[in-house]
């Protein structure tokens, strides 16, 4: 073969490859293989921080009957946090539904939400930059605007791999609780492409149910999180001043379906009934927002660039650092971000002025990072002065920015900036799953988080936590003392301090400790999360001591502060179960099961004090109800099925056990109940069938820890 045809056919092979590579299935492929691949060790991940009361101990995801429950409640079940994310609520419902308890479902159920988000933004580019090539680059006889052209036919599809491959996207897919990001990109962009393919549709009942399904991704948008109405705005700016296709008319009905879509999302945030307290103002002077603004546009810049350092507790504000010498020299460090978001702020301005093809795209790229920053930019108080997920929307307009100032470059200048963008895309991919083997669990998470540079008090007590939980007390003293040195009001580190005092003998220490978190929890519950737990252990000391007249009065007080939290009433009807009988813990267990209908646990408590009272009829109902409000628990069927045991129905009890085992077939429990009632049948062969089943499992799980 001459050398002529070598080349002539690797000539063929690159078209060929070339070709397929602009089919969109192939892209589409491409961005799931790439988005999906990244996240793979993220896959195995044990439930880290919110992850537990968002997923494990949520009552409001626990069965279909719910879904609609979930519009009347905070994302939060305590209900202290003004999180309004029903639709996250009932995408947790469907993972359990069909996933239970296992956690790699979840995980992969957001980084589905992710790569579907990818795949939509991809053909959301294609129409913007479709749009910009017709009215900037008009073809020529000479093919002078040919390079550009083919650019920008390639740009969306480069753009989307770029964003979902982006390790700064971590935190909002490889953590099950950032999944409203990912769901709230979703539903808005497809809900724009809806709208743009309805306006293309002849037929008007077609048309009309297209721009109906798109009203309701919208909405759903919304209600998956609060930022979504910076899709609004960025929707309304892109259809309202750069689509020149669309009338004046059309315009205004745009706006106003827009409006009324908000007002509908106003008006369902006043379905729930508790009310999150106001968050304490900061008292940071306008001068130093000014300062965190530019900070923390700077620092979102190089994380885009250059995302070497990654970590959930990022921070550009440490009043510590000004108060010696070496904190100055870490303040004047810092600044190095100030400098770089005045940077940013410029080359923004630069790319709106400067004439040319791009123009358009940076105009709208920089419009579009810099309104989606603006709520996140410290202008307002918000928990937190940086992070990383809050670039999930912002990081688009970047792109788009970045992709406009390429279009004007020099035609010899593309080749190698694609070259470049393929390397970044390598480089990007890497880092992504690097930084997706930090929440595989939680030890390993809150490590790389401090070696990152994350050393929060929230991560210092996440951490100690765990050592308690293992039962290295002393490591986790060790810990929160430190955090308490820095913040000396933080109720959760006194609660665990305390907690791990008393588990090491230090009985005194521990009840002062306690006390204290008690005292403070009521004031600190916007900030914190479940500050109740210090009222609850210091009424457990008492009940400790037998001093149960006081455990009473110290959870009477904490039902004023905190009114409606089962756990400590579920602990108040233990002790007055103890004391006077069931029919004095009675009346607080039903009256919290009927204003909390949708409580399983609560249910089942009414059930049981039924019981014991004699009245099996409300027991069964309330059993009944339980198994309801929960697919995949088995208690409230248990408790049914030994009480048809005792009333002699023993078909019924058989029937109802079988549901049981349907439940949790993994339990040996299960089966162990099932044999005792076929055997009260005199049916000897199944229960024989059933006890062999739980050696079977047994034999497995004893297999399964050698392995490991």
């Amino acid at each position: 073969m001459t050398q002529s045809d070598i080349k002539a056919a690797a000539g063929s092979l690159w078209s060929t490859l070339a070709s397929y590579s602009e089919r969109q299935w192939v892209r589409c492929l491409s961005l799931l293989v790439l988005g999906a691949g990244v996240h793979l060790p993220a896959l195995q991940g044990q439930l880290i921080w919110d992850d537990l009361n968002l997923t494990r101990d949520n009552p409001m995801i626990r069965s279909p009957l719910l879904l609609l429950e979930a519009f009347r409640h905070y994302l939060f079940p305590d209900a202290y946090s003004g999180h309004y994310r029903p639709v996250q609520t009932i995408s947790y419902a469907f993972d359990y539904l069909v996933w239970n308890t296992n956690t790699y479902g979840y995980h992969l159920s957001s980084v589905f939400w992710h790569v579907a988000s990818g795949i939509t933004l991809y053909f959301l580019l294609r129409e913007f930059f479709r749009t910009l090539e017709k009215r900037c680059l008009p073809a020529r006889e000479d093919g002078a605007h040919a390079g550009r052209r083919r650019f920008l036919s390639n740009a969306a599809f480069l753009l989307a791999l770029l964003w979902v491959v982006h390790p700064v996207h971590s935190a909002a897919v490889d953590y099950i609780s950032g999944r409203a990001d990912s769901l709230a990109f979703f539903f808005a962009s497809a809900g724009w492409l809806l709208y743009l393919r309805a306006r293309a549709i002849s037929r008007p009942l077609f048309r009309r149910s297209a721009y109906g399904v798109a009203v309701l991704f919208g909405l759903g948008a919304l209600g998956s999180r609060e930022s979504a109405c910076l899709w609004m705005l960025v929707f309304l700016i892109y259809h309202l001043g750069f689509d020149d296709k669309l009338a004046f008319q059309a315009k205004l009905a745009v706006l106003t379906v827009c409006v009324a879509l908000v007002g509908a999302y106003a008006g369902l945030r006043q379905l729930p009934e508790n009310r999150p307290d106001p968050r304490t103002p900061s008292g940071i002077s306008p001068a130093t927002r000014t300062v965190l603004m530019l900070r923390a546009l700077g620092d979102y810049g190089r994380l885009m660039v250059f995302p070497s350092t990654l970590h959930l507790e990022r921070s550009v504000y440490d009043p510590a650092l000004l108060q010696n010498r070496a904190g100055w020299r870490g303040a004047i460090a810092v600044e190095y971000l100030s400098i770089g978001g005045v940077a940013l702020l410029g080359a923004f301005l630069w790319g709106a002025c400067r004439k040319g093809a791009g123009q358009k795209a940076r105009i709208f790229g920089a419009t579009w990072f810099l309104l989606a920053y603006l709520p996140t930019s410290n202008l307002f108080d918000l928990n937190a002065t940086v992070a990383e997920h809050w670039l999930y929307l912002p990081s688009v307009g970047f792109l788009i920015f970045v992709a406009g100032v390429v279009v004007d470059l020099p035609r010899r200048w593309l080749r190698p900036t694609f070259a470049l963008a393929c390397i970044a895309l390598v480089g990007l991919c890497a880092r992504s799953t690097v930084r997706s083997s930090d929440w595989v669990d939680a030890e390993t998470f809150f490590r790389r988080t401090f070696a990152a540079g994350g050393s929060s008090t929230r991560l210092a007590v996440n951490l100690a936590a765990i050592y308690g939980e293992r039962g290295e007390y002393a490591k986790a003293e060790e810990i929160l003392r430190k955090v308490l040195q820095i913040s000396p009001g933080h109720p959760i580190a006194r609660n665990n301090l305390a907690s791990a005092l008393s588990h090491q003998g230090k009985g005194k220490e521990a009840e002062a400790m306690f006390d204290a978190a008690s005292k403070s929890a009521p004031a600190d519950r916007g900030d914190f999360q479940r500050t109740w737990e210090s009222a609850r252990n210091v009424a457990r000391l008492r009940h400790k001591e037998r001093n149960d007249v006081a455990a009473l009065a110290v959870l009477e007080r904490a039902h004023v502060d905190y009114p409606g939290t089962w756990e400590l009433i579920s602990f108040e009807a233990e002790l007055l179960r103890e004391l006077r009988g069931p029919g004095a813990a009675l009346p607080i267990v039903q009256d919290f099961a009927h204003e909390h209908w949708w409580h399983a646990s609560a249910s089942i408590s009414l059930g049981v004090l039924f019981l014991e009272m004699g009245d099996v009829v409300k027991a069964e109902a309330a059993f009944r109800n339980a198994s309801w409000l929960d697919v995949h628990d088995a208690e409230a069927l248990n408790l049914m099925a030994l009480l048809s045991v005792q009333q002699n129905k023993l078909e019924e009890a058989c029937k109802t056990q079988r549901r049981a085992v349907a439940r949790q077939p993994d339990q040996p429990r299960q089966y162990l109940l099932l044999s005792d009632i076929l055997t009260k049948m005199g049916r000897t062969d199944e229960a024989h069938a059933a006890l062999a089943q739980i050696r079977r499992l047994q034999e497995t799980a004893r297999t399964a820890s050698i392995v490991n």
